[in-house]
């Protein structure tokens, strides 16, 4: 037997792979050390190449690459650092928590998952991969939230101060048409004439407030100059009324009396007879009471189900009331003892099957029973009206805007905190 021969293939093996495995480590070297954890080159070779096919499609010129591998670098650390952070939390995005991610992702492509794994899988990706990176993302943004938001403090005084502010950009596109009465006073009047003509112009009010046409009242009872036009003013922005009209005027709704408002002149009555260049919020709301019956060991789906439909029947022939039911049976503890009622509240707030339900609904109308993720119910629809949310909307805006403002800084102090806290080396120059 030739001994040489045999311990030849070996060498020459192990010789043959060293180029491949020289070649692989290479590839894969690490360029950052984060406490116990590395970034290897070839992830972040992954973002620069993303970020240039990126811009490629979007005609975006980019930096050096030198500039592009330490912008990836610093991400992958922070983002190594908020991994670690999360192992350390015990948290983790369940499975079903990223199906529905991937689902929302894809419903926003117009598509569903089957689509979206297509359409990754005919670029050449791998789907099992796509899923994990978002993952990841999910995780990163729980862990933020949950260390950023609670050092996030906006009190209302600042949200009051930027609602002025924004209030005042866009007041300037507010015009109202207006109509103006005054009930007229002498200069040299005495206390009982400026009290009957304050009782003049509270009478005016009332009529107009009956009905009566802004025009021909005017027309009778005005004592200013546009009088016999019907007190039209027209219209004209906040900054271009007499400071009286405007203080008075500003944020008032079409068909709103203001006054009597007092002046050297006399007690004005202002009517604003329309708004534009001014954005309305309204919401739908909805008043109702519900029954509650929950699944056990002991209720079966059926038996819940046969409960609230016999409710239902007796309810519909007048043999019940909704709201001795509720509270002897329903397993709401929230409304159970207010007979199943809810007050008014925007239904958009309800679960996808309760708010559905409630919303085909015609009013006094009781449902047949139907499952929700918290049981079975019957709702009644006891009201429904469109409420005015502008006001809210704009203090929620500005409640916004302050947030992510201060949001963003203290993610930053938060990371920097972190780098500051951990071992962190970046090897790729050495």
């Amino acid at each position: 037997m030739n001994f040489k021969k045999l311990l030849l293939i070996p060498v020459l093996s192990a010789a043959l792979c060293q180029p491949a495995l020289a070649e692989r480590i290479q590839i894969d070297k690490v360029v950052a050390t984060v406490n116990d954890g590395v970034v290897l080159q070839s992830e972040v070779d992954q973002i620069v190449n993303r970020v240039k096919e990126q811009a490629n499609q979007q005609g975006t010129e980019l930096p050096s690459d030198k500039v592009l591998r330490i912008q990836a670098t610093d991400k992958l650390i922070d983002e190594t650092l908020i991994l670690q952070l999360a192992n350390r939390m015990g948290l983790t995005i369940s499975d079903a928590h990223l199906d529905q991610t991937l689902a929302n992702i894809a419903k926003e492509q117009g598509g569903t998952i089957v689509d979206l794994r297509n359409s990754i899988e005919a670029a050449g990706d791998s789907f099992q991969a796509y899923r994990e990176e978002v993952r990841k993302e999910i995780t990163v943004g729980q862990v933020k939230r949950s260390a950023v938001d609670r050092r996030v403090y906006i009190s209302p005084q600042e949200i009051e101060n930027l609602n002025k502010i924004l209030a005042q950009q866009t007041g300037q596109s507010e015009e109202y048409n207006i109509g103006h009465i005054l009930i007229k006073i002498e200069s040299k009047a005495n206390p009982e004439e400026i009290e009957e003509a304050r009782e003049r112009a509270e009478n005016v009010i009332k009529f107009l407030n009956e009905g009566k046409e802004f025009k021909r009242i005017a027309i009778a009872s005005s004592g200013g100059a546009n009088a016999l036009d019907g007190g039209q003013l027209g219209w004209m922005g906040i900054n271009e009324m007499p400071t009286l009209f405007a203080e008075a005027i500003k944020g008032k709704k079409k068909d709103e009396l203001v006054g009597p408002l007092r002046s050297g002149a006399g007690f004005h009555i202002v009517k604003v007879q329309d708004v534009r260049g001014r954005e309305i919020v309204e919401t739908v709301e909805v008043r109702s009471r519900h029954i509650l019956l929950e699944p056990s060991i002991i209720l079966s789906e059926e038996k819940a189900r046969d409960m609230l439909a016999g409710f239902v029947k007796d309810l519909r022939a007048g043999k019940a009331d909704f709201a001795e039911l509720a509270k002897e049976h329903s397993q709401d503890p929230g409304s159970a003892l207010k007979g199943g009622e809810y007050d008014w509240t925007d239904p958009t707030t309800y679960v996808p099957a309760f708010r559905d339900t409630l919303l085909s609904l015609e009013q006094d109308e009781i449902s047949e029973p139907f499952r929700s993720n918290f049981g079975w119910h019957i709702v009644q629809l006891l009201d429904k009206r469109v409420a005015d949310k502008t006001e809210q909307a704009k203090m929620n805006r500005a409640h916004q805007l302050l947030f992510r403002r201060k949001f963003k800084e203290e993610s930053f102090k938060w990371m920097r905190e972190m780098r500051e806290q951990a071992h962190v080396e970046v090897l790729e120059n050495k």
